[in-house]
Order: C-alpha cells, then structure tokens, then sequence
C-alpha cells in the first residue's frame, strides 16, 4: 500500500512541483507550492465542486428536514426514506461532505512529505527521467518568507481564509441558535472551529510554512468557488 501511495500520489505531485519551480514560478518555490496547489484543485475541481454544491444545498433543505424528522419521529423506516426522496428530487448526496475529505486526505499527506522532505539527494532520486534536477534551491517565499520554518502571517492568513471560506459555505438563517437544526448548528460551529484548527495544525505543531503556503492557496480557491456555487443556486432558486 506505501509504495502504491508513493508511485500514484506522492512521486508525480514531486515531479509536477520540481517542474514548476524550474520552469514557471522563476525558482521561488513559494510560487511554485502556489501553482500546483491550483493545479491540483483544477484537476479536483468535478469532485471539490460538486461536493461543496451538495453541502450548501443540504444546508437549504434543513428546514423541510427537520420537517420531516417531526413528522416521521417514531418510524425510522419512513423518515430515511423521505429523507432519501429528498435528496434525490434536490440531486445531492449527503455523504459528499465526507467523500471531499476523503479526496483529500491523501493528497494533503503526500503534499505535507514532499515539504517535509524537501530537494534532498533522497528526494531527487525520485524524479522521473525527462525532469532535470534544480542546480539550487531557493526557500525564500518572494524573498521574505523561509519555507522551512512556521512563518505566523501565513498562518494566520490561512485562518482568515478558512474563515471566510466557512461563512460563504453556510446559509444565512435569521434565527437564534437554540432553533436552528442539528446541521446547521454544526455548520455555524465550524466557521470558528475550522480556523482554530488551521492554527492548532499549522503553528502549535510546527510544520514548516510551505504547508501553511498550501493551505493558505486551496482555502483561497474554495473561497472563490464558493462563492460561484452560492451565485448559482442563488439563480435557480
């Protein structure tokens, strides 16, 4: 299993990012992390789109699934299926959520032993034979910031990002919190929650700011697809 893990995942994202800083992010891995990061979530992007789609949708649907729930609260059988004619007559599928983690997942472990091992003469002997290896390595994000080392405004700048991706993913439900549904009390609990996170994992556990560069870009890239998707069913509704 590691070493189908190593061929599939972690060995072309090496080689697409050693490519990118030699040829296109004028050998400033910064940018390169940034121009894979989006190359990455283009190629996603199917999978990343129609699950956030799904979720924003579900949010919307809390309402007549609480419904639902009330109606159907002493047959189990019944409320799962209305639950399930629900979802099919809105198209999603409310296990999307977990499947974008699961997308995930083993792309951010391969992205986070790529930063971790960096250029070493290890690493470069994974690269594959039409990718020359870089003659230097310049750390140096823009000039300024050390890939190698936490950096707390990029950490912090992927906490607002996460942030603002968070309220856009939530619908906007003019009530108190104590009658608002399971769902979207967690959804309101997880715009707060998602960016301590971020700084729990980025800062207190020491990883080098090339992974804080990383985050920082794909919860950027969520937050502009989000905002396309909310426009979208805006206009169907």
């Amino acid at each position: 299993m590691a070493t189908l893990f190593h061929e599939i995942l972690y060995r072309p994202l090496f080689n697409i990012l050693v490519f990118l800083y030699q040829h296109l992010s004028f050998h400033d891995l910064g940018i390169a992390i940034i121009l894979l990061t989006i190359f990455i979530r283009l190629v996603l992007f199917p999978i990343f789109y129609k699950g956030a789609k799904d979720q924003a949708v579900i949010q919307r649907l809390a309402p007549k699934i609480k419904e639902i729930q009330n109606n159907h609260r002493d047959d189990r059988e019944k409320q799962a299926k209305a639950m399930l004619d629900l979802y099919r007559q809105h198209k999603v599928n409310p296990l999307s959520g977990f499947l974008l983690l699961l997308v995930q997942l083993p792309v951010l472990i391969a992205l986070y032993q790529i930063f971790l091992n960096g250029f070493s003469a290890e690493a470069l002997s994974d690269l594959y034979s039409f990718i020359s290896p870089p003659d230097f390595l310049n750390y140096l994000f823009l000039g300024v910031v050390d890939l190698n080392k936490k950096n707390i405004f990029i950490v912090v700048a992927a906490a607002v990002a996460q942030y603002f991706q968070g309220r856009l993913s939530v619908a906007k439900i003019n009530k108190p919190f104590k009658d608002l549904t399971a769902i979207e009390r967690m959804s309101r609990q997880m715009i707060y929650l998602g960016p301590i996170l971020t700084v729990l994992f980025l800062y207190f556990f020491n990883l080098p700011s090339a992974v804080g560069l990383y985050w920082l870009t794909t919860s950027t890239f969520s937050t502009v697809q989000q905002i396309i998707i909310n426009k979208r069913i805006k206009n169907h509704e």
